[in-house]
């Protein structure tokens, strides 16, 4: 029986803990935070702060793994890098390789060394050597962390007078002191995160979706639902299909799932905003195993533990899905959650996390989302009239 660290509690690891047990495997879930929901399934819990990288590998060792990984879990990615270097396991690429992937700041020089389209970007460890570039940029720009996902610390700045603000608020939720100020891309449609997989750094499967927000959101910049098809061209997808191709064979990449953000401009350019070796949150993977019957979490594991993959090549969807994630405009006590009978025949699964009672935040994050809703449509018409409706069919009561 093989070993997988899992590192990473939240219950965005259930699905991945679900599949290693069906390929027989013995599951340790590692985190600094005991009560994480994860740990209830796992075979074993490891107490230990996934980011300091040498006491995970120091674990890893005792427990005489056999993989490991980190999935819709941005702080470990590194570390399960680390470690399947320093172990010799199997890896989905080069430690090198997956920090230029993971902070924001060293990605973006990667690109533009590279000749990708990117926008204009600067990573930062100092707030007052950022103040004095404002003019470098194309206004308005968005700042945000190096090294953080979900959108957490993330902020438009239209005024230069303001940026030292965001700055700082990017900076609380920096592990590692560092932020990024980028020119904001003015989207054309939806912009796009989806997962993909590569198999020996062949792209075997890509996908695209449309990233949809909700303006009344504490944070109108964290992710509220997503559809797939995407809104993305049809020439553009190729042009970004190729170019993740690329990218992934310029830093040597492996076998693995990805989470990838792409965008579509008003100028008539494509962007790769964010390529991580890990499974998305918000359960991406799981809603393309729904639209096309490809299993990315499952195969994420084989990866891990050195096993061959299964079945992961490019299918068509079947049929127009949608995920929409739920969450409270504003802090409150939850009540209950109202699903209009309309909308009622189109509900494939329907995950509450929470029950009534409990306190819930504001859309601040992608952590304060409260469960999710998996829709199927017969058609993409259908489905968009449908999400533009939203906020009508679907209520998070509150007192």
């Amino acid at each position: 029986m093989k070993k997988l660290m899992i590192l990473g509690g939240s219950r965005y690891a259930l699905p991945v803990i679900k599949a290693a047990h069906e390929l027989g495997c013995y599951v340790i879930t590692a985190d600094y935070l005991p009560d994480n929901i994860a740990h209830k399934f796992s075979d074993e819990y490891c107490n230990v702060s996934i980011i300091e990288k040498d006491a995970v590998l120091e674990a890893a060792k005792q427990l005489q793994i056999d993989g490991i990984m980190s999935f819709a879990c941005d702080p470990g990615v590194v570390t399960a890098a680390y470690v399947a270097e320093k172990m010799g396991l199997p890896s989905c690429g080069s430690y090198e390789s997956v920090c230029i992937l993971q902070n924001k700041g060293r990605f973006r020089k990667f690109l533009t060394d590279n000749g990708f389209t990117v926008p204009v970007a600067k990573g930062y460890n100092d707030i007052e050597e950022a103040l004095k570039d404002v003019a470098l940029f194309n206004w308005p720009v968005i700042v945000k962390p190096t090294d953080s996902a979900g959108s957490k610390g993330v902020t438009r700045v239209d005024d230069p007078a303001k940026l030292r603000e965001s700055i700082e608020y990017a900076l609380s939720y920096s592990h590692c002191s560092e932020f990024i100020i980028e020119d904001f891309i003015t989207q054309k449609g939806c912009s796009s995160d989806s997962d993909s997989f590569s198999v020996n750094g062949e792209l075997k499967f890509v996908s695209f979706d449309r990233q949809m927000f909700d303006k009344n959101a504490q944070n109108p910049y964290t992710p509220a639902a997503y559809c797939w098809p995407a809104s993305i061209s049809d020439d553009h997808q190729k042009e970004l299909a190729s170019e993740i191709q690329r990218l992934l064979k310029l830093l040597g990449m492996k076998t693995s799932v990805y989470n990838i953000e792409t965008r579509e401009s008003t100028n008539g350019k494509a962007y790769i905003m964010e390529c991580s070796p890990r499974g998305g949150g918000n359960r991406l993977s799981e809603m393309l195993r729904y639209a096309t019957g490809v299993d990315l979490v499952k195969n994420a594991v084989r990866a891990a533990i050195g096993e061959p993959v299964t079945d992961v090549e490019q299918k068509p969807y079947v049929g127009s899905w949608a995920e929409v994630v739920l969450h409270s405009d504003k802090p409150g006590t939850f009540k209950r959650l109202e699903i209009a009978e309309s909308l009622r025949g189109n509900v494939v699964e329907e995950d509450l996390w929470i029950k009534e009672g409990t306190a819930v935040g504001g859309f601040t994050a992608a952590n304060e989302a409260i469960g999710t809703l998996v829709l199927r449509f017969d058609t993409q018409e259908e489905m968009l009239a449908q999400m533009d409706r939203m906020s009508e069919l679907v209520h998070v009561i509150t007192e």
